[in-house]
């Protein structure tokens, strides 16, 4: 046990152990600058849709797919031109009444009578992968749709850039798609989200998950 003081007290050993400490305060600090970042510019870029069940019965499940095409098919339809995240949000503001009576009838058509809620915020979103591209977990702006009681399991994707219509047999997200988040994105950070068979880029990836997981970086827009 004196040995064990000794070596603590050592003025050597002291100074040793302030520099790994501030090394790693360093790192920790260039990491969370990081981590933020990107995430503040990953969720400036797209809008996203969030469909919830009433429950995880089949019927439920099954529902909640039905009403998720036919507000897609709205959103498609009142957004055909639109060049920037703010303005499809201004569009689907200026909708959420049509689309939650959209939900209503397509619920009513199916032999349900549950209500629905229909909000726009920002979001807290997992870990998503879409075709050829990932989205890391985060707060994100999006259109929520409530189903009854909202106690089933969730759908995500994304409405701006339209990723929701991915062809899920090439599992690659069209090319329009990708320049308009490649506007908002430095080339990095598009390399982050474009499932790049490179390991720093992965490592960088993990990084960022593990912040947002460790709600160390919790950041809302």
């Amino acid at each position: 046990m004196r040995a064990l003081l000794n070596i603590i007290c050592n003025k050597k050993v002291k100074y040793s152990i302030l520099i790994l400490f501030l090394l790693f305060l360093y790192v920790t600090v260039c990491a969370f600058s990081y981590v933020s970042a990107v995430s503040e510019d990953l969720a400036n870029s797209v809008f996203r849709l969030h469909v919830i069940a009433n429950s995880d019965s089949k019927e439920d499940q099954n529902l909640k797919y039905i009403v998720r095409d036919n507000v897609l098919a709205y959103m498609n339809e009142i957004c055909s031109g639109v060049n920037s995240k703010e303005e499809a949000i201004e569009i689907a503001q200026a909708h959420k009444d049509e689309f939650r009576q959209i939900a209503l009838d397509t619920i009513k058509q199916n032999g349900f009578d549950y209500d629905v809620s229909v909000e726009i915020g920002n979001f807290s979103f997992p870990t998503k992968t879409y075709g050829d591209i990932s989205l890391p977990s985060g707060y994100y702006d999006a259109l929520r749709i409530k189903i009854g009681e909202a106690k089933g399991q969730n759908w995500w994707c994304v409405m701006f850039p339209p990723l929701c219509f991915v062809d899920v047999s090439s599992g690659i997200v069209p090319d329009e798609s990708k320049e308009v988040m490649k506007k908002d994105l430095s080339d990095e950070e598009f390399s982050l989200i474009s499932n790049e068979d490179n390991s720093e880029i992965s490592f960088k990836f993990k990084l960022i998950e593990f912040f947002q997981n460790a709600k160390i970086f919790t950041a809302k827009n």
